[in-house]
């Protein structure tokens, strides 16, 4: 990309602000990054062909499934998606009697999201198919290999995570129109 130290030689990018990035950190970052863009295209074509459905609402989904009521904040904090963005694909996925939206009897300002049977049955559908993709991921890796993948990347994440959420950001003013 921008050679050995990650540097963009435009004035004004912010990319030579901070330290380069050794080689070896680089070559690992990118990867990271071809493998998670291989994975999540996969992962994309199989839940569209298999159930309608994008990745971001399988997240939902699988999350609701796992956990069961949850908030739409909650929501948006755990599969990292815009406030806006959530309540568009929650639409689609009340439209279609997936999921149902209802106000929380204990916080007015909140949404309680529960999946349907319907949502639970989609679920049932796309997993198999699902863990196939998933297994693209996992099968040239060691028992020890995946344990060590585990730990670096609950560590990445648990990292990256210390900073606010997402939901906890203040919306940007909209721009007045001129």
């Amino acid at each position: 990309m921008y050679g050995e130290g990650m540097t963009d030689p435009r004035p004004g990018t912010g990319v030579s602000d901070g330290p380069a990035l050794e080689a070896t950190r680089l070559d690992a970052y990118f990867a990271l990054m071809e493998a998670v863009s291989l994975l999540q295209h996969r992962l994309e074509q199989q839940l569209h062909a298999e159930g309608g459905i994008s990745y971001v609402q399988f997240q939902l989904l699988a999350r609701l499934s796992a956990r069961g009521q949850l908030t739409m904040t909650d929501l948006a904090d755990g599969v990292v998606y815009s406030r806006s963005g959530l309540t568009y694909q929650a639409g689609l996925l009340e439209k279609a009697g997936l999921i149902t939206r209802a106000p929380s009897p204990d916080d007015e300002r909140a949404t309680l999201v529960t999946i349907t049977d319907d949502g639970r049955a989609l679920l049932g559908r796309v997993m198999p198919g699902h863990i196939q993709v998933t297994r693209l991921l996992l099968d040239p890796l060691s028992d020890q290999d995946v344990d060590q993948l585990r730990d670096i990347m609950t560590r990445v994440r648990d990292h990256m995570r210390a900073q606010p959420p997402r939901s906890a950001a203040p919306r940007k003013p909209r721009p007045s129109p001129a």
